[in-house]
């Protein structure tokens, strides 16, 4: 046994949160990709099967009020509310997150402009979308459909760069909280008060964050959020997305997207739209029951196993140090470079290395049963879920990129 996997076991023996593995479908494989899909709770799947035989095969359209599905957005939301710092009542899930960053991005503008027409002293109007240029492709792309309906121009600026940007025309900022490449974490604190400081709205994506990290949407003042469900909550393969609206701002909130499951009186068939009160305003359309309950059921692994964001974060980080770590012993001089933050307040729940033929050695190191993954050009990705990853699986995944590299 070398040092390292002695280190690794005594790692693994320490771990408060060692005993939620259990909780998990997993196997022999070293899985290192939670930060793209989460492993199955292992809980999951008689739950579903009672959604499908009891709650829709035997109740049918019962089953919208005896086994609680219209509130399935709301109720879901408010356990999803914790994990990212948010108190009940200003999460609802439902859509993807494409479709709740166009549904944030736009009311954003929308009440900023409104806040031109109706405050005191008149100002230029709010005709600019700041946008991370590191975003997600997708976040791009809704942000330039999103300017074009308010009529703004859109403009991408590197995070950093995001104070100096700002300015009196600026309506709203899309941000991502952790870079999706790199793993870098960005400041959201000090970003939101840069953005309100200027008079905007700021909309931040969560997707990488969320369940990996604390968040403090309340605390920081954060206007609007969405994330995915399906990476570090472990929701399943395209579990729906949520939608944070900061409690004060939810009668302000005017949605591009005014479905019937929004309306004051959904069953009331108006032809006119009423939007709901509260978070509700961004429900759209009939929500998706199955994954929605699926996802629910994922979540008891937060509740019932006694796991807080505080103690997810403190493994996280010792996991992406110890990789990096491993990373160093094993892996011979300039055969991989560490494009993720070293220091811990920039660090996102995964470790990005650029390496030459990135492709084909992740291709070769999922053979060997490290499973990461890729993004172009050059980069190797591993996402560290500390609810399932041991220092072990670390350990394993540094030695066989090595042996990978060097042959």
């Amino acid at each position: 046994m070398s040092e390292l996997q002695r280190i690794a076991e005594e790692l693994d023996a320490a771990d408060p949160l060692a005993g939620v593995r259990g909780s998990f479908v997993l196997d022999d494989v070293t899985y290192l990709d939670g930060n793209s899909l989460g492993a199955l709770p292992a809980h999951v799947p008689a739950r579903v099967e009672n959604v499908v035989r009891r709650q829709w095969g035997e109740l049918r359209i019962r089953s919208w009020e005896e086994s609680g599905w219209w509130t399935a957005p709301e109720r879901i939301g408010d356990r999803i509310a914790p994990l990212v710092g948010a108190a009940a009542g200003q999460v609802v899930v439902g859509d993807s997150t494409s479709v709740n960053v166009f549904k944030a991005l736009v009311a954003a503008v929308r009440m900023a402009q409104e806040d031109g027409r109706t405050g005191a002293a008149a100002g230029p109007v709010r005709d600019e979308i700041l946008v991370d240029a590191t975003t997600f492709p997708t976040d791009g792309y809704i942000a330039e459909s999103a300017a074009r309906m308010t009529g703004c121009a859109l403009r991408p600026v590197a995070p950093a760069e995001v104070p100096s940007a700002l300015g009196d025309r600026t309506a709203a900022v899309l941000l991502n909280h952790v870079d999706y490449r790199t793993g870098r974490l960005h400041d959201l604190p000090a970003l939101t008060a840069a953005v309100h400081a200027a008079g905007a709205y700021a909309v931040w994506d969560l997707c990488h964050s969320a369940g990996a990290l604390p968040v403090g949407l309340d605390e920081h003042g954060v206007d609007l959020a969405v994330g995915c469900t399906y990476k570090y909550l472990n929701g399943g393969p395209g579990s729906p997305a949520y939608l944070y609206v900061r409690r004060d701002l939810q009668p302000r909130f005017d949605s591009p997207l005014p479905g019937w499951n929004s309306h004051a009186e959904p069953f009331g068939m108006r032809s006119d739209y009423a939007p709901a009160s509260g978070a509700l305003r961004g429900r759209v359309g009939t929500p998706d029951i199955l994954s929605l309950l699926a996802l629910e059921a994922a979540l008891d692994v937060w509740d019932e196993d006694g796991v807080s964001v505080a103690a997810v974060r403190t493994k996280s980080l010792q996991l992406t140090d110890f990789f990096l770590r491993c990373v160093g012993a094993y892996v011979p001089d300039g055969r991989v470079e560490s494009v993720t933050p070293a220091a811990h307040a920039e660090r996102g729940s995964q470790v990005a290395l650029r390496c030459d033929d990135a492709s084909e050695v992740m291709k070769r190191l999922i053979e060997r049963g490290v499973v990461g993954d890729y993004r172009a050009p050059d980069v190797l990705r591993f996402g560290f879920t500390p609810l399932y990853v041991g220092f072990a699986d670390v350990e394993r995944a540094a030695r066989v990129l090595a042996r990978t590299l060097v042959g």
